[in-house]
């Protein structure tokens, strides 16, 4: 009896202390009046170092708020299956291992703001499939790899903010509206937050897109601040998104050759893809189908333009459809789709089945269209048969395998074998003489210039409408796989090649519509060297400084003999004048003698005949000199005005 009351003690204590709470954290349970309620546990304790294992497994929300635990370890809540909330804020985490998540399954909320978490492991976000909010604001990440982009695609609450993260993939906004190309939604719940805030950003083409989102009035993804500014460049440093302006940023357009293109049967179609955009796109063909296309050719001749080609040789029923055109850059992309039909078909007619074998009605129409390589086995599909049916059969002129019919004679076989081989052998002529008659069109191919990155060529079309299109194939000579090719018309008459290499040799053709490579006029030329180019550079500076040396003594001479010439005829001048001043100086001296009419002939040169400024001057020297001598009745001035 003593035995069944301790254990009955023992019992009671056990369901009161299940489930055990942690020493360091406070459990909560939420209770209904059914039973059923929710647990919620909190461990604030400053002196907690480490995250706790002996959470009770019913939690379903647990906070571990201002401690200092420095890492989340491996698998530290793989036992929480029932855990939906997720708080580990405001601590010193600066570690959170890969495995940090396992098994957390209905887990929809995460927050690890306010710690020191510098690299996160995006990865870890697969074993959190129902996650749909991820605060990770205010810690210290640079960046957001690209290869983060697939974790983040049900993400609808996305915190960043407060970090150290200059620029972010332009293919995370890929994921979302408007550039997901889903159309946007007016339901409350496809909204898509990000915080995006107090980050140092380098406002180039990467984040050209976020840009755009910040400009727009209407758009399901919601930025919690508007004001986001921009740190670099140097000229947009402080400028608010709203009203920055990247000047090389320029999205893709796409340009086809032609949107619809129909071809016989068998024959080379060549479809060409241009698109301009900065930087410069990058250009992908695609199906319809999602089946991947080879034979392509792509060059991009300068900044911002790409062109591309596709080849398809002797195409196919098969081959038709849609084929599209991507071009992509960070700025954005566009797509371009050109449709190919394939023309030509061939009718063939099976013979009556035989009658002794069918038990159905005496006559029936039937039209297959299958290609004769799928017609399927019919020993036991038509033991029913009618004794007479006529059957159509549209396929390509593939040559047929050969498939047992119990229900059709051999010499139906036989005549249906033939007919097929005459449809081929028809078939095969035309296109022989359609590449006949476009080679006999094409006189006088020739390369006529050739440089060490160019050449032209010339051809004189007979018989071929101007607007009739020509191909231009060309490569390097016994490189055939390694093939470019120009798209002209046989009126031009001319194409001018380059963007080749110097000191080669290449094979060139000219295949008209419907003819092959090896039928048509082909030639082939020699680009020059570049050596040769850069010695006839060097001739033609030595000759040119051998002329300077030789023209600049001469013009130096010529200069000196000018110069010569002009101081020679200015000489006499300056003589006269130094004549006109001895003889004043000589008048002044004899000027206190009398002189009279009657003079001596000896003195008569005293009296030549003078200009009018010396005149003048000899008239006020006069007046000064008849003051200082004696005046006499008999005596006159010396000079006389």
């Amino acid at each position: 009896m003593r035995r069944l009351l301790c254990l009955h003690i023992f019992l009671c204590c056990l369901s009161m202390a299940h489930p055990f709470c942690p020493s360091q954290c406070t459990c909560v349970f939420h209770g209904r009046t059914d039973g059923i309620g929710t647990r919620t546990v909190l461990c604030n304790d400053p002196d907690m170092s480490d995250i706790p294992v002996n959470v009770p497994v019913d939690t379903v929300k647990l906070r571990v708020e201002k401690t200092t635990v420095r890492r989340i370890p491996t698998e530290a809540f793989y036992y929480l299956v029932d855990l939906r909330y997720l708080w580990i804020t405001y601590n010193s985490i600066s570690s959170v291992d890969s495995g940090s998540f396992y098994n957390l399954k209905v887990l929809h909320e995460l927050r690890l703001d306010g710690n020191m978490i510098s690299i996160f492991p995006w990865e870890s976000l697969k074993e959190m499939p129902r996650l749909r909010t991820l605060d990770l604001h205010n810690n210290r990440l640079t960046n957001v790899p690209i290869e983060a982009i697939p974790f983040l695609r049900n993400i609808t609450y996305l915190d960043l903010s407060s970090n150290k993260i200059t620029t972010l993939p332009s293919e995370l906004m890929d994921i979302w509206p408007p550039f997901s190309g889903v159309p946007i939604s007016t339901n409350a719940s496809q909204k898509v937050v990000l915080g995006l805030q107090d980050n140092p950003w380098y406002c180039d083409c990467k984040i050209s897109k976020m840009i755009e989102i910040s400009k727009m009035t209407v758009t399901p993804v919601i930025l919690m601040d508007l004001f986001l500014t921009c740190s670099g460049p140097e000229n947009l440093a402080g400028v608010l998104f709203q009203r920055a302006e990247l000047d090389n940023c320029v999205k893709p357009t796409v340009m086809t050759s032609a949107t619809k293109i129909t071809s016989p049967l068998g024959s080379n179609v060549l479809l060409r893809c241009d698109t301009t955009g900065f930087p410069t796109p990058a250009l992908i063909w695609a199906k319809s189908d999602g089946s991947t296309v080879n034979n392509t050719v792509q060059e991009s001749p300068g900044d911002g333009i790409r062109w591309s080609i596709m080849s398809l040789t002797g195409i196919l029923s098969k081959d038709a459809g849609n084929y599209s055109c991507k071009a992509k850059n960070v700025a954005g992309s566009a797509e371009a789709t050109i449709s190919l039909s394939v023309a030509g078909a061939v009718s063939t007619t099976v013979p009556p089945l035989t009658p002794s074998k069918a038990t159905g009605p005496t006559s029936q129409s039937t039209t297959l269209s299958l290609p004769l390589t799928e017609i399927p086995n019919l020993s036991s599909a038509t033991s029913t048969a009618p004794p007479r049916t006529s059957t159509t059969i549209s396929a390509a002129p593939k040559r047929p395998k050969t498939t047992p019919y119990n229900l059709v004679q051999k010499g139906s076989l036989k005549q249906e074998k033939t007919q097929q081989g005459n449809n081929e052998r028809k078939l095969a002529a035309d296109e022989k003489s359609k590449k006949s008659n476009a080679s006999k069109s094409v006189k006088d191919f020739q390369v006529v210039e050739e440089t060490s990155n160019s050449a032209v060529l010339l051809w004189r079309a007979d018989g071929l409408p101007n607007d009739a299109p020509l191909t231009v194939v060309y490569s390097p000579y016994g490189e055939d796989d390694i093939k470019r090719t120009v798209e002209t018309n046989a009126g031009s008459g001319k194409v001018f090649l380059e963007g080749l290499s110097s000191g080669m040799r290449y094979s060139v053709c000219l295949v008209a519509k419907g003819g092959a490579v090896g039928k048509d006029p082909c030639t082939d030329f020699y680009t020059l060297d570049s050596v040769e180019d850069g010695g006839q550079s060097q001739l033609l500076v030595i000759i040119s400084g051998i002329a300077c040396a030789l023209v600049l003594p001469l013009i130096a001479l010529l200069i000196y003999k000018i110069l010569a010439l002009y101081c020679k005829v200015s000489s006499p001048n300056l003589d006269e004048e130094e004549l006109e001043k001895d003889s004043y100086v000589k008048f002044e001296t004899i000027s206190m003698k009398q002189r009279t009419l009657s003079a001596h002939p000896t003195e008569l040169w005293a009296r030549r005949q003078t200009n009018e400024s010396e005149r003048m001057l000899l008239c006020s020297r006069s007046s000064i000199d008849s003051q200082m001598t004696y005046k006499s009745d008999s005596s006159r001035s010396e000079y006389l005005c």
